[in-house]
């Protein structure tokens, strides 16, 4: 019986090429954006999953509360460490690491430079018993208990020894140079993690070397004030202990140490290791959004939403054309469950074949946004949880899609059907009704994508057209070595001005625009009183205006004196000074110490055009250059001058690696983000009226086919070609505008929340509903046009011969 259903089934595809090709395409794009979507959100979810006890597993959070200003640091106090255990109950294990970067490698026995690493760390014992590994080599109850030692990854062993067994580099002395020269004896090699994981650290060094060598305060573990994302503190909590409690406990614990905040309150909280990709990463880098997968959930279900519709919408239709079939099918005896599976049967070889077209969109579209997800992200077709998604999501697609037209298909009666009656008594038809509808829905859902595509291409556009106070073009910038000092930051900064090609060159703490933020609370005196606000410091140098081509409004630039500094015009504005007169040469209080203002320069946007223009003040501490950025002539050969700018860092930093970023490109990376959520959605909404297009072009088709008789006899009667398309495309006009109307609040809604996120915007662009509205029209009109152009040009007599 089985058997029989599904070749009559298939019969059928067979015979209906047009429809089977629709449903087909249909249900392939929905399946593969799905497909796509799921492991996406299955690699998210995978990481660090594997750890034992890993629903115990906790990562404190530091949280301070200034009232407008709230900040939240996956960090801990270096004290908090020491005493977690003793003070929190329900502890069953503590953890503690400082991350390191750019730390400088080398074995000096054997005469080894390894440049700068990353994925260094420093660590006690606890943190190999929250997050155990597989040892290669070593001890690990006795490991990273002393100063000086260091455990190392498969990764490292490679790097340092290669070509070695792991029994000879037991014992053998690796230097690390961060703050200090650190020399650290290999105690242990472990396995690197197979699964996806955040910990991809290489190097563990004994966190009690931190102490030995006095540098508690250098890494600011000395003081309960001192927040340091590179400190991080994890804990394993006991059987039972609930997240609320410890809490409960750790407020106790803030409550002790900060009872004398003056200003502000200072939290702790709880993360969750399943948390842990989602938030600030182990290696200051930003972990996977929440937000983008949601996003990208609802996207995928809209775009299989609508091909399940059109699937529905065109069985329907259809289905009086099977009338004859199932009047005799049930005269033979067949009953409504046996019809509902024929039906379903046709349903579930779409769905297969749909499926397997799918995975080759899915593979398509991988290659094509592989820039926007995740490195080493890859589709695993024959993945366990890939075939047991595959499986059931075909089952659940062909009883979301066939049920309905099963139904109605299978609800004729046979007396009437075998007469050839196909509607029923009463002028209302649900199902036309229904098809009329779901057509409005999906041009409404193909409207909302293609207004919100127009309007944040708006907005970047602008936002790119924009001036942004200073000279970004031809302007490089490349980080120093870590505390590699002051000296030769500045004889390569003298090499690099005497070249040619080169402008100026200018040190300082980051470039002149940068994700990065440095702020401060500042004292200024204001008639006889003082004004205290935050404001966004600067690290900079004397040629830092000439570089960046930024204005000094008033005053003077600055000289070696490093007790001077320059504000901003925000600056005076939040001080509620109006004239420059009233603040240069004033002392202000910043960093503990006094400042005279000798200079304000003209606003500019040091951050993206998201956030207003903060309060700035520029000042000089050469021991904290860490950047340099350097203007390049017109007209020169970049590649030339970038290989030029490499061979003199090398000649001061033998030893290092160094990459020149273009300033323009990097501005442009504040907008990543919104440049992908535009490309996501122009894909979504090509899919969508895709999809939605096939449907009308299939609807039209059968629709307009079953009214071929009024046509022909309208023609004899005298209409015109042109009153003929005006007649059947009266209808779609009429849908295409319910539809307009439907979808300009959602997208109104929706750009209104995008716009806002930025603190420089256009204004609401409604003549880009209007366009997007007037281009599906279009769309819409086309497709009718051609099925009622080929209808009214038929010959009456051939489709009347029969009456």
């Amino acid at each position: 019986m089985l058997k029989n259903y599904f070749k009559i089934a298939w019969r059928n595809l067979l015979r209906n090429k047009v429809r089977t090709t629709i449903h087909i395409l249909g249900l392939s794009l929905g399946i593969a954006i799905c497909f796509l979507i799921f492991n996406i959100v299955w690699h998210a979810y995978s990481f660090d999953n594997f750890h034992p006890d890993g629903d115990r597993i906790y990562r404190i959070v530091t949280e301070n509360d200034y009232g407008e200003m709230k900040y939240s640091y996956p960090a801990a106090p270096g004290p908090l460490g020491e005493v977690l255990d003793q003070e929190l109950a329900g502890i069953e294990q503590v953890g503690r690491i400082y991350t390191l970067g750019e730390t400088h490698a080398s074995i000096p026995d054997e005469n080894k430079n390894f440049g700068r690493k990353d994925y260094i760390t420093f660590a006690d014992p606890g943190f190999f018993k929250i997050f155990p590994r597989t040892w290669l080599a070593g001890n690990p109850e006795t490991a990273l208990k002393e100063p000086n030692q260091v455990v190392i990854s498969e990764k490292s062993l490679q790097t340092y020894f290669p070509n070695q067994s792991i029994d000879q580099i037991i014992g053998k002395e690796l230097r690390f140079v961060d703050a200090d020269t650190i020399m650290a004896t290999v105690v242990g090699v472990v396995e690197d993690y197979q699964e996806n994981t955040d910990f991809i650290f290489q190097d563990f060094i004994s966190f009690s070397t931190i102490a030995k060598n006095e540098k508690e305060d250098w890494y600011g573990l000395h003081s309960w004030t001192n927040i340091n994302s590179s400190s991080q503190l994890f804990f394993k909590s006991s059987l039972g202990t609930t997240a609320a409690s410890l809490k409960q406990g750790l407020e106790g614990i803030a409550g002790k140490y900060y009872a004398d905040e003056e200003e502000g309150s200072t939290t702790f909280d709880v993360e969750a290791l399943s948390e842990l990709h989602f938030s600030y990463g182990l290696i200051n880098e930003a972990g996977a959004s929440k937000q983008l997968i949601k996003g990208l959930l609802i996207i995928g279900a809209i775009i299989l939403i609508l091909a399940c519709l059109n699937f529905i919408n065109l069985e329907t239709a259809q289905a009086i054309g099977r009338a004859k079939e199932v009047g005799i099918r049930k005269t033979l005896g067949g009953n409504k469950l046996q019809l509902m599976f024929q039906f379903l049967a046709e349903t579930y070889l779409l769905v297969l074949g749909a499926t397997l077209l799918g995975l080759l969109f899915s593979d398509l579209i991988l290659k094509t946004f592989q820039s926007y997800l995740p490195e080493g992200f890859s589709l695993p077709y024959l993945a366990a949880y890939n075939l047991v998604f595959l499986f059931f999501f075909g089952i659940v697609l062909t009883l979301i899609s066939g049920v309905y037209p099963a139904l109605i298909l299978a609800n004729y009666q046979p007396q009437r059907a075998l007469k050839g009656e196909k509607m029923g008594s009463s002028k209302f038809s649900f199902g036309v009704f229904l098809r009329k509808n779901l057509t409005v829905l999906q041009f409404t859902v193909s409207m909302v994508f293609l207004i919100l595509v127009m309007v944040i291409g708006s907005q970047l556009k602008y936002i790119s057209s924009q001036p942004v106070g200073f000279d970004k073009d031809a302007v490089v910038y490349a980080y120093l070595p870590f505390m590699a000092g002051f000296e030769k930051a500045s004889l390569y900064q003298d090499q690099v001005s005497q070249m040619s090609f080169v402008e100026g060159a200018s040190l300082g703490g980051d470039a002149i625009s940068s994700s990065g933020i440095w702020t401060s609370d500042v004292s200024v005196p204001v008639d006889t009183t003082e004004a205290e606000f935050f404001t966004q410091v600067k690290n900079v140098d004397s040629s830092f205006v000439k570089v960046n081509g930024v204005e000094i409004l008033s005053g003077r630039n600055l000289t070696q004196n490093r007790t001077e500094v320059l504000v901003n015009e925000s600056f005076m504005k939040e001080a509620g000074i109006s004239s420059p007169q009233e603040i240069l040469g004033s002392s202000i209080t910043i960093g503990g110490g006094p400042k005279s203002v000798v200079g304000i320069m003209k606003d500019f946007n040091s951050r993206s055009l998201k956030e207003e223009i903060m309060p700035m003040v520029f000042l000089q501490n050469p021991d904290y250059y860490n950047v340099i950025s350097i203007k390049l002539g017109k007209g020169i050969n970049l590649e030339s001058a970038l290989q030029s700018l490499k061979e003199s860092f090398l000649g001061v930093y033998p030893y290092e690696e160094v990459d020149f970023r273009f300033l323009d490109e990097e501005i442009a990376q504040f907008y990543e983000e919104d440049v992908r959520i535009q490309k996501i959605l122009s894909f979504s909404s090509i899919l969508a009226i895709i999809i939605s297009g096939m449907g009308l072009f299939g609807l039209s088709s059968f629709t307009i086919s079953q009214r071929l008789k009024e046509i022909s006899l309208r023609k004899i009667l005298g209409a015109s070609i042109p009153q003929l398309l005006a007649l059947i495309s009266k209808e779609y006009v009429i849908l295409t505008g319910i539809a307009f109307l439907l979808a300009s609040a959602p997208a109104y809604w929706l750009a209104k929340q995008f716009l806002q996120s930025y603190a420089y915007r256009i204004a609401m662009p409604y003549f880009q509903f209007f366009l997007g509205g007037g281009m599906l029209l279009t769309l819409c009109l086309l497709i009718v046009g051609v099925h009622s152009y080929l209808a009214s040009t038929s010959n009456p007599a051939e489709v009347l011969k029969d009456e």
